[in-house]
């Protein structure tokens, strides 16, 4: 195949500048959606707990590609094998988290197995946390990762381009994995939603004889929206995929400058895409989250205003001076009204 000897791409400097703009922002909703499961223990559950685990990966990708981009590597040094291995062991782990995360929705919701569910968390992290981590090992150990400037990447480190079974490692190392979840996600999103549509139209032929309004519970409506994930993680690695097999098939398509863009967004942005979905555009979360600022806001600002109009309001006002009415009040036990 010709893409096994291709020169370096070069990067345009804008796709640089869009990719490490959604590393950032990615990063910071990563932050975000750790902060909130910590700071408000109301809302945690365990789907948003597994979600927290998939926004910890999620974080280092989007640093390591930040790292990567921002480096502009030229060969395999250290620090370009050090990047290399940290994104290929998080963005392996991410896609076992999605999967975790469906997977559980799966067999709470449509199946009704909660202690099911439960026993198969210590599952999620042998496999999610495990195979990454030998493989990527693996990798190292066998010198795979390293320099890779070709189709298949957006100027970060990965698969080394001089291996002559690279295409095996990119297989082993992401790919396989990533078509495997296209494969496994939408079956799994399908069931959950016709069997939510199928609740909710049972529930309507009883909703008028309720007696009592349903409660609000803001754990459930936000746990609610993590059946999206899926949807999410397609939407954002389906670039990747289809640069791979463009790269495979030998097609001039594969230099397009929005399918590169798109793929530089696609895989770093995941943990900003949750973090608007599940935190911007959950409404328990989000009003938390500004009533937390605003208050933080008021704090600081209403004790320095509140000096300043003290000294400044106690010469204007028809009392005197500060020290003047402090002197007054050891004369008199009475304030003047107002």
């Amino acid at each position: 195949m010709a893409w096994m000897v291709i020169p370096p791409e070069d990067l345009y400097l804008s796709e640089q500048v869009i990719v490490l703009l959604s590393c950032a922002f990615s990063f910071l909703g990563s932050l975000l959606i750790i902060f909130t499961y910590i700071r408000w223990p109301e809302l945690r559950s365990r789907p948003r707990q597994l979600l927290l685990f998939l926004s910890v990966v999620d974080l280092f990708s989007s640093a390591s590609y930040f790292y990567g981009v921002l480096r502009d590597f030229q060969t395999s040094s250290w620090d370009c094998i050090v990047q290399g291995a940290l994104s290929t062991f998080s963005n392996t782990s991410s896609f076992f988290w999605t999967m975790a995360v469906a997977l559980y929705l799966y067999i709470t919701i449509v199946q009704s197995q909660q202690s099911l569910a439960e026993h198969m968390v210590y599952w999620f992290h042998l496999i999610s946390w495990g195979v990454p981590l030998v493989i990527t090992v693996a990798a190292v150990c066998l010198q795979k990762i390293g320099y890779d400037a070709s189709y298949v990447s957006v100027g970060w480190c990965w698969i080394n381009i001089e291996a002559e079974d690279k295409l095996i490692w990119m297989l082993l190392t992401g790919k396989a994995w990533e078509i495997l979840a296209y494969l496994v996600l939408p079956v799994l999103y399908l069931r959950i939603k016709k069997h939510i549509g199928r609740a909710h139209r049972a529930l309507s032929e009883y909703r008028p004889i309720l007696s009592s309004a349903p409660v609000y519970q803001p754990r459930t409506m936000a746990d609610k929206k993590l059946i999206f994930i899926p949807i999410i993680f397609i939407f954002l690695r389906i670039w990747s995929t289809i640069r791979f097999i463009l790269t495979l098939c030998d097609s001039p398509a594969v230099h397009n400058p929005i399918l590169v863009i798109l793929h530089g967004i696609g895989n770093s942005f995941q943990g900003g895409a949750n973090c608007i979905m599940f935190v911007l555009c959950t409404r328990a979360i989000r009003t938390r989250l500004l009533t937390s600022l605003s208050s933080c806001c008021c704090k600081s600002t209403g004790s320095s205003d509140f000096r300043e109009s003290a000294v400044s309001e106690g010469y204007v006002s028809g009392y005197g001076s500060i020290r003047e009415s402090q002197d007054g009040q050891k004369w008199s036990s009475h304030l003047p009204s107002t």
